[in-house]
Protein backbone atom coordinates (compact mmCIF):
# COMPACT_ATOMS: atom_id res chain seq x y z
CA UNK A 1 0.00 0.00 0.00
CA UNK A 2 1.03 3.49 -0.41
CA UNK A 3 2.60 5.61 2.10
CA UNK A 4 0.47 8.83 0.61
CA UNK A 5 -3.26 7.88 -0.90
CA UNK A 6 -4.20 8.91 -4.04
CA UNK A 7 -7.46 10.82 -3.27
CA UNK A 8 -10.19 11.61 -5.28
CA UNK A 9 -10.23 15.64 -6.53
CA UNK A 10 -6.38 15.74 -5.23
CA UNK A 11 -3.41 16.69 -7.34
CA UNK A 12 -0.65 14.86 -7.28
CA UNK A 13 2.89 14.76 -9.01
CA UNK A 14 3.90 11.47 -10.61
CA UNK A 15 7.03 10.67 -11.58
CA UNK A 16 9.38 7.42 -12.94
CA UNK A 17 12.14 6.87 -15.55
CA UNK A 18 13.79 4.02 -17.18
CA UNK A 19 15.50 1.52 -15.35
CA UNK A 20 19.37 2.01 -14.53
CA UNK A 21 18.32 5.07 -16.28
CA UNK A 22 18.04 4.06 -19.77
CA UNK A 23 16.02 5.97 -23.00
CA UNK A 24 12.77 4.84 -22.87
CA UNK A 25 12.24 5.94 -26.17
CA UNK A 26 14.38 4.72 -29.36
CA UNK A 27 12.01 6.18 -32.17
CA UNK A 28 9.60 9.25 -32.83
CA UNK A 29 7.17 6.74 -32.87
CA UNK A 30 8.03 5.36 -29.71
CA UNK A 31 7.01 9.21 -28.94
CA UNK A 32 3.61 8.86 -30.76
CA UNK A 33 2.88 5.74 -28.88
CA UNK A 34 3.67 7.01 -25.70
CA UNK A 35 1.60 9.95 -26.48
CA UNK A 36 -1.17 7.78 -27.37
CA UNK A 37 -1.18 5.62 -24.78
CA UNK A 38 -1.92 8.48 -22.44
CA UNK A 39 -4.51 10.02 -24.14
CA UNK A 40 -6.63 6.48 -25.15
CA UNK A 41 -5.70 4.85 -21.59
CA UNK A 42 -7.31 7.56 -19.69
CA UNK A 43 -10.84 6.12 -19.77
CA UNK A 44 -13.21 4.34 -17.20
CA UNK A 45 -13.84 1.84 -19.80
CA UNK A 46 -10.74 -0.64 -20.76
CA UNK A 47 -9.97 -0.62 -24.17
CA UNK A 48 -9.16 -3.15 -26.39
CA UNK A 49 -6.06 -2.06 -27.55
CA UNK A 50 -3.95 0.70 -28.95
CA UNK A 51 -3.36 -1.26 -32.54
CA UNK A 52 -7.02 -1.50 -33.13
CA UNK A 53 -8.43 2.37 -31.74
CA UNK A 54 -5.76 4.03 -33.86
CA UNK A 55 -5.09 1.55 -37.14
CA UNK A 56 -8.31 0.00 -37.27
CA UNK A 57 -9.78 3.64 -36.71
CA UNK A 58 -12.23 2.04 -34.14
CA UNK A 59 -12.48 5.17 -32.12
CA UNK A 60 -16.40 5.99 -32.27
CA UNK A 61 -16.74 3.87 -29.28
CA UNK A 62 -14.57 4.94 -27.49
CA UNK A 63 -14.84 8.69 -27.61
CA UNK A 64 -18.36 8.62 -27.32
CA UNK A 65 -18.28 7.30 -24.10
CA UNK A 66 -15.01 9.08 -22.35
CA UNK A 67 -14.81 9.14 -18.77
CA UNK A 68 -11.51 10.13 -17.94
CA UNK A 69 -9.15 8.17 -14.87
CA UNK A 70 -7.40 11.35 -14.38
CA UNK A 71 -7.45 15.16 -15.06
CA UNK A 72 -3.71 15.66 -17.18
CA UNK A 73 -3.11 19.56 -15.37
CA UNK A 74 0.76 19.34 -16.92
CA UNK A 75 3.54 17.02 -18.00
CA UNK A 76 6.66 16.53 -19.47
CA UNK A 77 8.08 13.86 -21.52
CA UNK A 78 12.00 13.35 -22.04
CA UNK A 79 14.25 10.54 -23.37
CA UNK A 80 14.60 8.64 -20.15
CA UNK A 81 11.72 10.01 -17.39
CA UNK A 82 8.71 11.80 -17.45
CA UNK A 83 6.42 14.20 -15.45
CA UNK A 84 2.78 14.45 -14.67
CA UNK A 85 0.72 16.40 -13.03
CA UNK A 86 -2.51 14.47 -12.16
CA UNK A 87 -5.94 15.11 -11.21
CA UNK A 88 -7.39 12.01 -9.69
CA UNK A 89 -11.10 11.88 -10.99
CA UNK A 90 -12.34 8.62 -10.00
CA UNK A 91 -11.45 6.37 -7.13
CA UNK A 92 -7.79 4.26 -8.09
CA UNK A 93 -7.62 6.11 -11.17
CA UNK A 94 -4.13 7.32 -10.89
CA UNK A 95 -2.78 4.04 -10.06
CA UNK A 96 -5.04 2.17 -12.67
CA UNK A 97 -3.75 5.21 -15.23
CA UNK A 98 -0.54 4.66 -14.53
CA UNK A 99 -0.80 0.79 -15.04
CA UNK A 100 -2.14 0.95 -18.16
CA UNK A 101 0.30 3.23 -19.75
CA UNK A 102 3.59 1.58 -17.61
CA UNK A 103 2.50 -1.58 -18.69
CA UNK A 104 1.49 -1.11 -22.45
CA UNK A 105 3.98 0.70 -23.07
CA UNK A 106 6.40 -1.66 -21.47
CA UNK A 107 5.21 -4.36 -23.80
CA UNK A 108 5.52 -2.60 -26.87
CA UNK A 109 8.97 -1.30 -26.15
CA UNK A 110 10.38 -4.63 -25.70
CA UNK A 111 8.34 -6.60 -28.51
CA UNK A 112 9.91 -4.17 -30.31
CA UNK A 113 13.40 -4.32 -29.13
CA UNK A 114 12.95 -7.73 -28.50
CA UNK A 115 13.94 -7.47 -25.01
CA UNK A 116 12.27 -8.79 -21.70
CA UNK A 117 11.80 -7.53 -18.16
CA UNK A 118 11.25 -3.80 -16.99
CA UNK A 119 11.85 -1.34 -18.61
CA UNK A 120 10.67 1.46 -15.85
CA UNK A 121 12.19 1.78 -12.60
CA UNK A 122 9.90 0.27 -9.77
CA UNK A 123 6.36 1.38 -9.58
CA UNK A 124 5.71 5.10 -10.51
CA UNK A 125 6.37 7.81 -7.65
CA UNK A 126 3.54 10.04 -6.04
CA UNK A 127 3.41 13.56 -4.12
CA UNK A 128 0.51 14.95 -2.90
CA UNK A 129 0.02 18.79 -4.26
CA UNK A 130 -1.16 19.94 -1.28
CA UNK A 131 -0.22 23.49 -1.51
CA UNK A 132 -1.11 26.29 -3.37
CA UNK A 133 2.91 27.34 -3.31
CA UNK A 134 3.82 24.16 -4.38
CA UNK A 135 1.86 23.84 -7.23
CA UNK A 136 2.41 27.22 -8.63
CA UNK A 137 6.53 26.42 -8.73
CA UNK A 138 5.73 22.69 -9.66
CA UNK A 139 4.31 23.81 -13.03
CA UNK A 140 7.26 25.24 -13.88
CA UNK A 141 9.59 22.43 -13.11
CA UNK A 142 7.60 20.36 -14.64
CA UNK A 143 6.43 22.18 -17.77
CA UNK A 144 10.23 23.12 -18.51
CA UNK A 145 12.13 20.23 -17.01
CA UNK A 146 13.92 19.77 -20.53
CA UNK A 147 14.98 23.22 -20.10
CA UNK A 148 16.13 22.46 -16.28
CA UNK A 149 17.76 19.07 -17.77
CA UNK A 150 19.55 21.32 -20.77
CA UNK A 151 18.51 18.43 -23.06
CA UNK A 152 20.24 19.09 -25.89
CA UNK A 153 18.66 20.06 -29.76
CA UNK A 154 19.81 16.90 -30.89
CA UNK A 155 17.49 14.74 -28.76
CA UNK A 156 14.69 17.43 -28.45
CA UNK A 157 12.15 15.26 -30.70
CA UNK A 158 12.34 13.00 -27.70
CA UNK A 159 10.86 16.08 -25.72
CA UNK A 160 6.88 16.58 -25.25
CA UNK A 161 5.60 19.01 -22.63
CA UNK A 162 2.00 20.74 -22.44
CA UNK A 163 3.81 24.11 -22.68
CA UNK A 164 3.16 22.86 -26.29
CA UNK A 165 -0.11 22.54 -25.81
CA UNK A 166 -0.64 25.85 -24.31
CA UNK A 167 1.12 27.42 -26.48
CA UNK A 168 0.18 26.04 -30.20
CA UNK A 169 -3.65 26.13 -28.81
CA UNK A 170 -3.65 22.28 -29.85
CA UNK A 171 -5.05 20.16 -26.93
CA UNK A 172 -4.50 16.74 -27.50
CA UNK A 173 -3.85 16.03 -23.94
CA UNK A 174 -5.28 18.54 -21.73
CA UNK A 175 -8.62 19.75 -21.17
CA UNK A 176 -8.40 23.08 -23.26
CA UNK A 177 -11.62 24.18 -21.14
CA UNK A 178 -10.21 23.35 -17.88
CA UNK A 179 -6.80 24.38 -18.65
CA UNK A 180 -7.62 28.14 -19.73
CA UNK A 181 -9.71 28.04 -17.10
CA UNK A 182 -6.94 27.70 -14.37
CA UNK A 183 -4.73 29.68 -15.86
CA UNK A 184 -6.94 32.69 -16.45
CA UNK A 185 -7.77 32.43 -12.94
CA UNK A 186 -4.53 31.45 -11.52
CA UNK A 187 -2.55 33.95 -13.83
CA UNK A 188 -4.49 36.55 -15.54
CA UNK A 189 -3.68 35.58 -19.30
CA UNK A 190 -1.60 32.30 -20.91
CA UNK A 191 1.48 34.93 -21.56
CA UNK A 192 1.51 35.63 -17.74
CA UNK A 193 1.50 31.93 -17.29
CA UNK A 194 4.49 31.17 -19.64
CA UNK A 195 6.19 33.84 -18.35
CA UNK A 196 5.57 32.44 -14.68
CA UNK A 197 6.72 29.16 -15.59
CA UNK A 198 9.79 30.31 -17.49
CA UNK A 199 11.24 32.12 -14.45
CA UNK A 200 10.36 29.26 -12.11
CA UNK A 201 12.40 26.70 -14.19
CA UNK A 202 15.19 28.94 -14.94
CA UNK A 203 15.46 29.92 -10.78
CA UNK A 204 15.81 26.20 -10.51
CA UNK A 205 18.04 25.75 -13.49
CA UNK A 206 20.69 27.98 -11.51
CA UNK A 207 20.14 26.24 -8.03
CA UNK A 208 20.80 22.78 -9.30
CA UNK A 209 24.06 24.45 -10.90
CA UNK A 210 24.99 25.56 -7.22
CA UNK A 211 23.61 22.21 -5.91
CA UNK A 212 20.82 24.66 -3.78
CA UNK A 213 17.55 22.59 -3.60
CA UNK A 214 14.52 24.19 -2.87
CA UNK A 215 13.36 24.13 0.87
CA UNK A 216 10.50 21.38 1.04
CA UNK A 217 10.62 20.21 -2.72
CA UNK A 218 11.71 17.02 -4.10
CA UNK A 219 13.20 19.05 -7.36
CA UNK A 220 16.58 16.99 -7.03
CA UNK A 221 14.53 13.62 -7.71
CA UNK A 222 15.18 13.18 -11.38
Amino acid sequence: MRKIPLINEEIYHIFNRGVDKRDIFSTDSDMDRFLMSMKYFNTKKPIQSIYLIEFQKNKDQLESGLNPLVEIISYCILPNHFHFILKQKVTGGISEFMKRLSGGYTNYFNEKQKRSGSLFQGRFKSIHVDKDDYLSVLLGYVNYNDFIHSIPNSRKHFVYSSIKEIETEKYHLLNKKNTLKFILEKFGSVQSFQKHCKDIAEIIKAQRANEIIPEGYLFDIL
